[in-house]
């Protein structure tokens, strides 16, 4: 499965303005800077995130977004709805009913396909491993791995 890169840039964005813990908004041309990224396709992100309500916008020149809920209320399975949507990876198309299938009696496909459910129980336990994790906790794991990185984020968007 691979997912929109939308995913990454989501993510970063929510840890970044926990780190900013900034008391204005900030704009999407900063946040966009901060990585490199075009701020349009950044905003369509970030719009997908103000509708699932992790983060919330401010129209107008000193405009932009903040999170709008504590990073401990946020998992990876939440930006994951955001930006991908909803709907499942694995679409079963009941292929075994066609060519050979076909003519077989209905009894046969009364039982869900195997490879449906096998595809079903990995996506289950997919989502379940991003809904147990925390953008808290992934932000915890990011000061462990990089200490003082809060730090030198916020002193480089004071200096940029």
């Amino acid at each position: 499965m691979r997912m929109n890169e939308g995913v990454e840039w989501a993510a970063h964005v929510c840890l970044l303005l926990d780190w900013l813990d900034s008391d204005r908004p900030v704009s999407t041309t900063r946040l966009a800077a901060g990585y490199d990224l075009p701020p349009a396709y950044l905003n369509k992100q970030l719009q997908a995130l103000v509708r699932a309500g992790i983060v919330s916008s401010t129209a107008g020149a000193r405009g932009g977004f903040r999170l709008a809920r504590p990073l401990t209320a946020i998992t990876m399975m939440d930006l994951v709805a955001a930006i991908e949507g909803p709907d499942e990876a694995f679409q079963c198309t009941e292929i075994r009913q066609r060519g050979m299938g076909a003519e077989s009696l209905e009894d046969a496909f009364r039982t869900p396909c195997s490879i449906s459910t096998a595809m079903r129980r990995a996506e289950l336990a997919w989502r379940r491993e991003l809904a147990a994790q925390t953008l808290a906790d992934v932000q915890a794991d990011a000061d462990r791995v990089a200490p003082r990185l809060g730090e030198r984020i916020r002193t480089w968007y004071a200096r940029n």
